[in-house]
């Protein structure tokens, strides 16, 4: 079953709640390293501070993390129309309007982008707003979802 493409632009997930914690954003920070030691504002509040922030700074593809809780609500959803063991990720896009710190709490909403199929794979685009507890925007991440064709039998 194809996504419903008459839902283009709805509301399909959210809001979903995220408390950030600062050993979450110390691992994550530290597992995306690559190889080198992770900037010091992302595991010590202390560098943090000396930057300007009140603690821990999420490095900017954490987003990804937050936005993935709540798309999760809609691809994991048999009505989504979407089969999961089918789907690799495309691509992914962030914009911030503020860092993320430890000890936000953040809400996503998701929207349906866009549904569409090339060459039998169903191109899903999901965009995700997050904001915190006062409604003030922090990120918008978009995904692009690939649902792969079925094989022929």
């Amino acid at each position: 079953m194809p996504v419903d493409a008459d839902r283009v632009g709805t509301v399909v997930a959210g809001p979903v709640g995220y408390e950030v914690g600062r050993e979450v954003l110390r691992d994550f920070a530290e597992a995306t390293a690559v190889g080198s030691a992770p900037h010091p504002a992302h595991v010590d509040r202390d560098a943090a501070r000396a930057l300007g922030h009140p603690d821990v700074v999420a490095p900017p593809t954490f987003a990804a993390v937050v936005a993935q809780r709540a798309e999760g609500g809609f691809v994991l959803d048999p009505a989504s129309g979407i089969d999961f063991s089918r789907v690799v990720h495309g691509e992914q896009r962030v914009r911030h309007d503020r860092p993320i710190v430890a000890g936000d709490r953040l809400s996503t909403t998701v929207v349906l982008e866009s549904a569409r199929t090339m060459s039998g794979n169903e191109m899903v685009t999901l965009r995700s707003r997050i904001v915190d507890d006062a409604g003030s925007p922090v990120a918008t991440t978009t995904s692009l979802l690939v649902v792969r064709a079925e094989a022929a039998p």
